[in-house]
């Protein structure tokens, strides 16, 4: 919608700068007629989203980037530009990155145009950019010298203002220098905060400047200057930077950040035209002491002094030697509190756009949606037309009376995935994608996530399903919860936790590249956002109820989950009395059950899942799904980890008889010779005193069933079976009655061309396979039926592979099938 139509819309709320036929910052004003306005276009360019967003009093926060052209070496300024930029989007605003890209200043910029002037540092000389230097920096530029330019506090407030944004975070203000009082050394920031104005958020002034002077100075300029409380109470210091303590009272406190938009909007209101410093402390966490950091600053200085660094050339130097000086220990203090001051000042930008957009109809505040997405909920808005605060379901609690008994639980994964699949030009261009370049594809995006799909394929084909999981608050996962709301199977989101941005956690993203068969080239998971720590998620008020009111028979988890929190899901299981699927996930993953968590490393009482003791009857894992690469990967680790010279795992596999001089021609006669040269039944039957089942993806090849019976099992005595019982314990004592494997072929071999995606099949193969166990209840009885259920769970894992889908919706005409075993 252009800007004309929209102010006109939002009527007396909207801002009078912008009612002006064109979609151009509010600078532009003073240009005369169509030749001026068009000339101003050749030296500053506002992105339509910043241009759209201000037009629509959406939430913008200003970023500055000398930090990235001045501030940070190559690559790491790349991320940073790219971490700040997220954060002001899980944030719920638009972020407007300000600099100058050969030779036009930008107001907010894309990826590549922000990736292409943080990396020009490493190669050529990119200016540092006040007010003095736009004029010359664009005039260079239309006279064919392009140059790039970092803008520094004051030229990124002169951008912002022109584009109508009025909150600005960054890292640290300017000010007035040591002995400024003799050599005038004062920076340009405190003049712009003196007639610009835009509200910035930073951690104070730079520690080594003069602290007092420069209060002094923005109070002769007019500039409004307070410190966020942080949860102090009464006066509290002025930042400085790497430190929350500087000896000199802030001469305002702010509370929170409803209190600093408060301040802002009546700024506005009254048309006053000086800025705002609104200091925000270094998190308490990476702040120096005092004197230790004074120490080191006093040194610095000096060395500045000896070498005769002066002007715009001094901050630098002293930075770059406050970085030796304390052991690189200053840089982590300087990113964690630029990230702060973002997060800060975009919650500053959310309230300001609450208060200028008035109240609604109903009588409430809205907040406009970002980026066409749903609100960030899992239950639908009663208000139509109302979003809410993104940060609003962060603490949300489970709705208990929505919550069923259920069969199966599932807590694993919640991912967007993205499957790429090659599709060459011509014939010539083979099965492969070629490496270090582009290639053509056909790129699907879609709900995923290992115990995502275990839980989907299970609930098609009629089981009840708990599907527990974590998202962050950002944009993935608002998109992840709204294809919830709008999807057709009967899971719900009332498991998935939400954490808060303030965290840093991002949502789950699979990326799989395929070549023209759709076989799986190559995958990039992030799922860092399942390695949080059990103090992060909140078991025992969020999950554990849920659990408790479900009453599940069966639970999957998948190794995406960090050890520690692994095993505390499997110790949760267990105690509602369900039985425990461990869903493998890959082949760095799949060795978690045997991992002692990291956080206890010292402590002797902290176990890994699957320790010594952990024999049938008292095993934490029934059933596992490794693939042979997980099932190499799991049978090694255990061996290292000295499982297999434990008393109780020899006590299992004496009672079995196992023959001196091995197995191997029995072993051939229930598989393949293939499959025993590889050793992949020998590896099962190790494992088998810890995962008393474990049902092998073999691909093409099938899946091989390895199985300790329990005594009395039937098919120890049943003819029909007896071919596939490998050894029997005819011993009186302990639980085990034999060991039963079996090799059960493909359901069907398809062609490549009738392959769509591969992404979900092992997935489906496990949640059909759950599904069927669970009909059974939580006892041994559903283990049995394992001969009918795995021959519909690999018709079922077929119909996903011609599927565009994670899982085949077709799947649910096989739960009439398992309803018939």
């Amino acid at each position: 919608m252009p800007a004309l139509c929209t102010a006109t819309r939002l009527g007396r709320n909207a801002p009078q700068r912008w009612r002006f036929p064109s979609k151009l910052p509010m600078g532009y004003r003073s240009f005369h007629g169509k030749k001026q306005l068009e000339e101003a276009t050749r030296f500053l360019k506002v992105s339509e989203e910043v241009q759209d967003a201000v037009a629509l009093l959406k939430p913008v926060v200003a970023l500055e980037t000398t930090i990235y052209t001045h501030g940070f070496p190559y690559p790491e300024n790349v991320a940073l530009s790219s971490r700040l930029e997220s954060i002001v989007r899980q944030g719920g605003a638009v972020p407007a990155t300000i600099g100058v890209l050969n030779g036009v200043a930008r107001v907010g910029m894309a990826p590549d145009e922000l990736a292409e002037l943080a990396g020009s540092s490493e190669k050529q000389k990119v200016l540092k950019v006040s007010r003095r230097d736009l004029g010359y920096i664009c005039g260079m530029g239309m006279a064919g010298n392009k140059m790039n330019g970092g803008t520094t506090i004051a030229g990124t407030m002169v951008l912002a203002h022109l584009a109508g944004i009025k909150v600005f975070a960054t890292g640290g203000l300017g000010g007035v220098h040591r002995g400024g009082e003799s050599s005038m050394d004062i920076s340009a920031d405190l003049t712009e905060l003196g007639r610009t104005p835009v509200a910035l958020v930073s951690s104070g002034c730079k520690s080594f400047l003069d602290i007092r002077r420069t209060l002094e100075y923005l109070e002769t300029e007019g500039v409004l200057v307070g410190a966020f409380a942080d949860g102090r109470r009464g006066s509290v210091d002025f930042p400085a930077f790497y430190t929350r303590d500087s000896g000199i009272k802030a001469p305002k406190v702010i509370c929170d950040e409803k209190e600093a938009a408060a301040i802002i909007y009546g700024q506005s209101r009254l048309n006053i035209s000086s800025g705002l410093v609104f200091a925000n402390p270094v998190p308490e966490k990476h702040s120096f002491p005092k004197e230790e950091i004074d120490n080191i600053i006093e040194q610095a200085l000096e060395l500045s002094e000896l070498e005769g660094i002066h002007g715009s050339d001094n901050t630098p130097f002293v930075l770059a030697k406050i970085k030796e000086l304390s052991g690189g220990r200053s840089v982590a203090a300087n990113t964690a509190l630029v990230e702060s001051n973002v997060a800060r000042g975009t919650k500053v930008a959310v309230e300001l756009s609450k208060l200028e957009l008035g109240p609604s109809q109903d009588g409430s505040r809205h907040m406009p949606g970002q980026l066409g997405t749903a609100q960030f909920s899992p239950k639908p808005s009663t208000t139509e037309g109302t979003i809410r605060s993104p940060t609003a379901t962060i603490d949300r609690k489970p709705s208990l009376d929505t919550v069923q008994d259920t069969n199966v639980l599932v807590a694993g994964s919640l991912a967007i995935d993205f499957a790429c699949d090659y599709t060459p030009l011509t014939k010539k261009g083979g099965d492969a994608p070629a490496l270090h370049t582009s290639n053509p594809s056909i790129i699907s995006q879609s709900l995923g996530g290992v115990g995502h799909n275990v839980a989907l394929a299970a609930s098609y084909v009629g089981s009840s399903i708990l599907f527990c999981s974590v998202v962050a608050d950002d944009l993935s996962g608002r998109a992840a919860l709204a294809s919830f709301e709008k999807s057709r199977s009967s899971l719900d989101s009332e498991g998935i936790q939400i954490l808060s941005p303030t965290t840093g956690a991002r949502t789950a993203q699979y990326v799989s590249v395929n070549d023209a068969k759709k076989d799986l080239m190559l995958a990039m998971a992030d799922m860092s956002i399942m390695e949080n720590p059990e103090k992060s998620l909140d078991f025992d008020n969020f999950w554990d109820p849920l659990i408790r009111r479900a009453q599940p028979n069966w639970a999957v988890i998948d190794a995406n989950w960090s050890p520690e929190v692994l095993a505390k899901w499997i110790s949760v299981a267990k105690s509602h009395g369900a039985k425990i699927a461990y869903e493998p996930v890959s082949t760095a993953k799949s060795t978690r059950l045997f991992t002692r968590p990291s956080y206890s490393s010292s402590s002797a009482s902290s176990k890994p899942a699957i320790h010594p003791t952990c024999t049938i009857p008292n095993n934490t894992i029934d059933l596992a799904t490794p693939n042979r690469y997980e099932l190499a990967a799991m049978y090694s680790t255990a061996r290292e980890s000295g499982l297999f010279e434990s008393a109780e795992w020899w006590q299992v596999i004496d009672s079995l008889e196992m023959p001196s001089g091995g197995s191997r021609d029995r072993l051939v006669a229930l598989t393949t010779p293939d499959l025993v040269n590889e050793g992949i039944p020998q590896q099962s039957i190790q494992l088998l005193p810890f995962i008393p089942c474990i049902i092998t993806k073999l691909g093409p090849h099938g899946v091989l069933l390895t199985q300790l019976l329990p005594r009395g099992d039937e098919r120890l005595r049943s003819a029909d079976f007896a071919q596939y019982v490998l050894e029997r314990s005819y011993g009186d004592n302990g639980p085990v009655g034999g060991v039963y494997m079996r090799l059960f072929p493909p359901a069907e071999v398809l062609d490549g061309e009738d392959v769509v995606s591969v992404n979900g099949a092992g997935d489906t193969l496990l949640g059909v396979i759950v599904a069927g166990l669970a009909r059974g209840g939580g006892d041994d009885t559903g283990l049995r039926r394992l001969e009918d259920i795995i021959p519909i769970a690999q018709r079922a894992s077929v119909g996903t592979l011609r599927s565009a889908d994670a899982v085949s919706k077709d799947i649910e005409r096989l739960g009439r099938l398992l309803e018939c075993i």
